[in-house]
């Protein structure tokens, strides 16, 4: 038996979102917004300061439950490939309060920059983030090849960023 298609299904607003979400086919292929990073520790990381190279933007708070969870796989992943010129940039959401950022990026030693989004400017101008984790790649161009709303598969990543890095 053929199954049936559900003519409410095609116009589904369910549909949209899953295109939205980064799923496997659906992933974004356009340039990455104009940002300026405000660091915990005062400085600013501005994308421009990123050109060149192959990044990860990860929007997280340490409310989050999975953000926590897939932290110590994104130390790893950083730590795996910044050598050959990959940046990660954690950007916490604006309703976590910064002393529970700092504090949280202090006892994890997280070897990466972390910047507070303190107005949710960021947010807004990567896709109106509201899910965390979400995830974005930057490649060496500037433009962001991948997104993952949850948890990456950090195996997949992974090849997704050697294969970034050994472009020129």
């Amino acid at each position: 038996m053929t199954p049936r298609i559900r003519p409410w299904l095609l116009a589904s607003p369910w549909l949209a979102a899953a295109a939205s979400l980064g799923l496997p086919g659906c992933a974004p292929s356009e340039r990455a917004p104009e940002s300026s990073f405000r660091l915990l520790d005062g400085s600013t990381l501005t994308s421009a300061d990123l050109r060149g190279k192959v990044w990860l933007v990860n929007f997280w708070a340490t409310t989050c439950v999975s953000c926590v969870k897939e932290m110590p796989q994104l130390v790893e992943t950083h730590r795996r490939f910044a050598a050959r010129g990959f940046e990660t940039v954690a950007v916490a959401m604006s309703y976590d309060p910064p002393e529970w950022v700092a504090n949280f990026t202090r006892t994890r030693q997280l070897p990466f920059r972390v910047a507070l989004d303190h107005d949710g400017s960021l947010a807004r101008a990567w896709g109106d983030v509201k899910l965390t984790p979400t995830t974005y790649i930057v490649d060496r161009q500037g433009r962001i090849v991948k997104r993952y709303v949850g948890e990456p598969d950090f195996a997949a990543l992974a090849m997704l960023l050697d294969k970034l890095l050994t472009e020129r």
